[in-house]
């Protein structure tokens, strides 16, 4: 009996942290927002290129990558195998950048902040593998609080629990996870209040 019950919290906390990954809480704001605040063809509009430009190339960059054994499993948790993700994403997200720029004439705020981001996570990673899982779901957090505070309050939940699942999954120590949540508090703080001013 002593065995099954923390067989049963690492399974549970195996599907809460590979279901809520960076790019499914992504593809899941992003979804949530489209609905809200645009019509089927503008939703398209602005989300298929995100779709084609980032989450599609990134998901087949992982994969290809674990399927080579450049990276370990698709977490990416080794601290110097995720130079090289960083940069990939880093580059599909400027990419998009300058794609929406040219095409809408201005800068996506929400894909700038999360360029921010991951520069900040690769600085840190030089010093301790902060933990992604829970840096992202911090900021999904800061995202959904322009939408819905109620939304936000809740992925902020979802955040504290996907960084418990990296501790009992022994992808990262309590530190990494604190400093994953502590970068993303910073650049969701400064995402708020720019959103704020932007607006006024």
């Amino acid at each position: 009996m002593e065995e099954k019950q923390p067989l049963l919290v690492h399974k549970v906390s195996k599907i809460i942290s590979d279901f809520f990954n960076p790019l499914v809480s992504l593809f899941i704001y992003f979804t949530y927002m489209s609905v809200k605040q645009y019509s089927l063809k503008d939703s398209l509009l602005y989300f298929v290129p995100i779709l084609l430009m980032i989450i599609v190339p990134v998901v087949i960059w992982l994969v290809w990558n674990v399927k080579t054994g450049r990276y370990t499993n698709m977490d990416v948790s080794d601290r110097v195998q995720r130079k090289t993700l960083y940069i990939f994403i880093a580059g599909c997200v400027v990419a998009y950048l300058i794609f929406n720029y040219f095409r809408n004439g201005y800068i996506d705020l929400v894909m700038l902040f999360i360029l921010i981001l991951i520069f900040t996570m690769q600085i840190s990673n030089f010093f301790i593998k902060s933990s992604m899982h829970t840096a992202f779901n911090v900021f999904v957090a800061a995202l959904f609080f322009t939408l819905n505070w109620k939304a936000g309050l809740v992925w902020l939940g979802i955040a504290a629990l996907v960084g418990i699942t990296r501790v009992i999954l022994k992808r990262h120590t309590v530190k990494e996870v604190f400093m994953g949540a502590g970068i993303a508090f910073v650049v969701s703080f400064i995402y708020l209040y720019c959103n704020i001013q932007f607006q006024h």
